[in-house]
């Protein structure tokens, strides 16, 4: 059982994952109708250097020779350079050029944009092995600051977080739904 970083070949099962993450949103930011389409958009993206959901800011967990969990994280002053690819498509596929992104992280953070753990693994520390061993990323990348976004209706989650201390300090909107952003100072 280790962490390391994705590679290319582990793209079906951390588009899964990172729809199990960030769920509706994964609609919003492709323009698809269907989690189906969302995750084919998503794959393509995975694989292409320079967008969000490039395989080259992921850490997988693995387990049993698999993947079985993954974090997803970038610098706050890149978000909108990872962004313009996933925007531009989308307002071709919207017909909209006025389509926008949600902002999720401020430009002095290295941010958690989503993360998640397969059911079966779920209950084994392996959600708190990747958060540490995302603070670890940032700190070798000389960052002092990391963040994430909780949905206010995800408690477990919330104190997840608090856990490793995370502390709220401030709210955002991502489609439509009220979250948490929480700061830790490493």
């Amino acid at each position: 059982m280790t962490i390391r970083h994705a590679t290319a070949d582990d793209g079906k099962p951390v588009v899964q994952l990172i729809i199990r993450a960030i769920q509706d949103i994964a609609l919003q930011l492709t323009g698809e109708t269907t989690e189906k389409e969302a995750a084919e958009r998503l794959l393509e993206f995975y694989r292409t250097e320079g967008t969000r959901f490039s395989f080259r800011h992921i850490l997988v967990k693995e387990a049993d020779g698999q993947v079985a969990g993954m974090i997803l994280c970038y610098h706050g002053k890149d978000a909108a350079d990872l962004d313009k690819p996933i925007l531009e498509r989308l307002k071709r596929k919207l017909g909209n050029p006025d389509a926008a992104l949600d902002v999720e992280t401020d430009p002095d953070e290295f941010y958690i944009d989503s993360f998640a753990v397969f059911a079966p693994y779920s209950g084994r520390g392996y959600g708190t092995e990747l958060i540490q061993a995302a603070e670890r990323w940032a700190v070798r990348l000389g960052h002092s600051k990391i963040a994430l976004n909780v949905d206010y209706a995800n408690e477990k989650a919330h104190a997840l977080y608090r856990r490793l201390g995370y502390v709220q300090d401030k709210d955002v909107t991502i489609n439509a739904h009220p979250f948490r952003h929480m700061i830790k100072l490493l």
